[in-house]
């Protein structure tokens, strides 16, 4: 009998338990993450800028992506369209008034999940002081340990479309595209507590 029972105890600490769904918190890494934005110029080309200072975080609820959640601010004076002269101009009250309105934030409102790996990401996005919804459609790339640091890194591509009009921003219309492509590349890295650097991934 002590036998018997023996073996069921040891069958039963052999037997594999259901990982804990984790919330995990990543703040936003630079140079990895891009926020670059297209336009119609004049019908002649696609003009494409980028935003180069931001700051934000996220959390990935592994067990229920849905309950992940998004958080960004965007420095509207770090524009840059690769043209000193162009970059004042979008800088100036015609467009982003960053004087003004100094920043730019999204913050996650509801998150669709489409696949294992996709999902609407909507969100209030607050541009000239006025607030829009926005959604993203984002592409989980893959969250693990970085092959060089050894910090765990997850990342995100993201696109959607707007209307600067529907912000206020009406400077140039129709020449200037009314309708703005927007393309984010995320990289986050995850906020261990001291010494778990190397949990798992």
């Amino acid at each position: 009998m002590k036998r018997l029972i023996l073996a069921a105890a040891t069958f039963v600490l052999m037997m594999p338990v259901p990982a804990q769904a984790q919330v995990e918190e990543y703040t936003l890494e630079k140079p990895h993450t891009q926020v670059v934005f297209s336009v119609n110029h004049l019908g002649f080309s696609n003009s494409h800028g980028k935003f180069l200072d931001y700051s934000g975080v996220f959390t990935f609820d592994r067990g229920k992506p849905e309950n992940s959640r998004v958080e960004a601010t965007v420095i509207t004076a770090s524009l840059f369209m690769g043209d000193e002269k162009w970059d004042q101009h979008l800088k100036g009250a015609d467009f982003f008034d960053v004087e003004k309105f100094p920043d730019m934030t999204f913050k996650s409102t509801k998150i669709e999940v489409l696949s294992d790996n996709t999902a609407n990401i909507t969100g209030d996005l607050t541009l000239l002081g006025v607030t829009k919804p926005v959604t993203l459609a984002a592409t989980f790339n893959k969250a693990e340990k970085h092959a060089f640091s050894g910090k765990h890194v997850a990342g995100f591509s993201a696109h959607a479309k707007i209307k600067r009009s529907d912000f206020g921003m009406t400077y140039g219309l129709p020449l200037v595209g009314d309708e703005v492509d927007i393309t984010i590349e995320v990289e986050g890295i995850r906020n261990d507590p001291p010494g778990m650097e190397q949990g798992t991934p």
